[in-house]
């Protein structure tokens, strides 16, 4: 049984946290080391490992990632698919830039990576308080691709192993130009 349970506000900036009665996460399992930039891999620079063959074939598929979610420019649209509304935490790292407001979708939460259906919606909020949508984040739960499996592929991009957590994910930066990359885990011009 998983029990969500409310986002803490800490300096540690933890994206959720959820209690699992079991040895495998929750669909929300996500935590401080993730959201501190914790991982085992370092971030993607601007197309990743992305060889120039293939880079076509990686535009066309940012382009539909942003067709897919060009509605979800509007909270409210976002909210409607089944996105979460209330995300009470901006994660920020202190010397790489920010990740922004992860609103997730926890039907989505499976082992299926879909460009037309990200798992996680990735808003900054504006100087007025509206959001901003400027990317998704791919998020596969351990309990639905176990750790020690090839890791899940999107885009040429293998998703990145957070052990603490118990997921994959990896994100696109698709509503913003990120000076760190499109497949970068932090924008240095998103501020919380």
């Amino acid at each position: 049984m998983r029990i969500t349970i409310a986002i803490r506000c800490v300096a540690s900036a933890t994206l959720y946290v959820a209690c699992s009665t079991g040895t495998t996460a929750g669909k929300n399992d996500m935590n401080a080391d993730h959201a501190m930039g914790n991982t085992a891999s370092a971030p993607s620079t601007a197309r990743g490992n992305v060889t120039q063959a293939s880079r076509t074939q990686v535009d066309r598929d940012l382009d539909r990632i942003r067709t897919a979610t060009a509605a979800f420019k509007s909270l409210d649209a976002a909210v409607a698919a089944g996105y979460q509304r209330d995300v009470k935490q901006c994660i920020a790292h202190p010397t790489l830039g920010g990740m922004g407001y992860h609103h997730a979708n926890d039907a989505l939460l499976d082992d299926k990576l879909d460009l037309d259906h990200p798992e996680i919606l990735v808003y900054a909020k504006t100087a007025t308080g509206e959001y901003k949508l400027n990317g998704v984040e791919f998020y596969v739960p351990y309990s639905a691709h176990p750790r020690d499996a090839a890791p899940p592929v999107i885009m040429g991009q293998q998703l990145t192993p957070f052990d603490p957590g118990k997921f994959w994910y990896r994100h696109a930066w698709v509503w913003t130009d990120n000076p760190s990359g499109v497949f970068a885990d932090w924008d240095p011009e998103v501020k919380c």
